[in-house]
């Protein structure tokens, strides 16, 4: 029996949440937050594991995806360690209380990387042999790349709250 897409609003669906969830985040970025520094490894944990899950479920991966996801994994990595050394940090000198805002380029990587993956999506769906792997390494790699991302975000900004923290309390 031949598969059928969607049609209507529900065919935009996978394109148009994504954006949404995207100016969300970009909404919320735009503002100072609170930041509670000793609770900064939890969301970190929960995609290690839920991504380590995800990879763990998908079975071995192919060669390609060998190289791949290691690969994806320190891109990601390495992205979000520069996402975090572009974040502003701010400490009240009296209360301690940490504050922190994405910087416009930190948000305008956040859209880089989900245009980078729709453009691949898209790619992919095109041409299915041209990447050289399977459907599976490219979403785990995907998932990998985000999963690096907030991590090292999240590490990079705890140790500079750290240290900002450190530094009031000298005072």
């Amino acid at each position: 029996m031949p598969e059928t897409q969607p049609s209507g609003p529900l065919a935009a669906l996978p394109y148009i949440l994504p954006l949404v969830v995207l100016a969300i985040i970009m909404l919320r970025g735009t503002k100072p937050r609170t930041l509670v520094v000793e609770r900064l490894w939890i969301q970190p944990l929960m995609l290690m594991v839920l991504g380590g899950l995800v990879v763990f479920i998908q079975g071995a991966p192919s060669p390609m995806g060998m190289v791949l996801l290691p690969l994806a994994l320190i891109a990601g990595a390495g992205l979000g360690w520069w996402r975090g050394r572009l974040t502003r940090l701010s400490v009240d000198p009296e209360t301690h209380t940490v504050t922190s805002q994405v910087s416009p380029v930190g948000l305008a990587l956040l859209g880089g990387i989900f245009l980078l993956r729709f453009g691949l999506r898209a790619y992919a769906m095109k041409n299915p042999g041209a990447l050289h792997a399977s459907v599976a390494d490219i979403t785990d790699a995907m998932l990998l790349i985000a999963v690096g991302l907030v991590c090292a975000q999240r590490l990079e900004v705890w140790i500079r709250a750290r240290a900002l923290i450190a530094e009031a309390r000298a005072k």
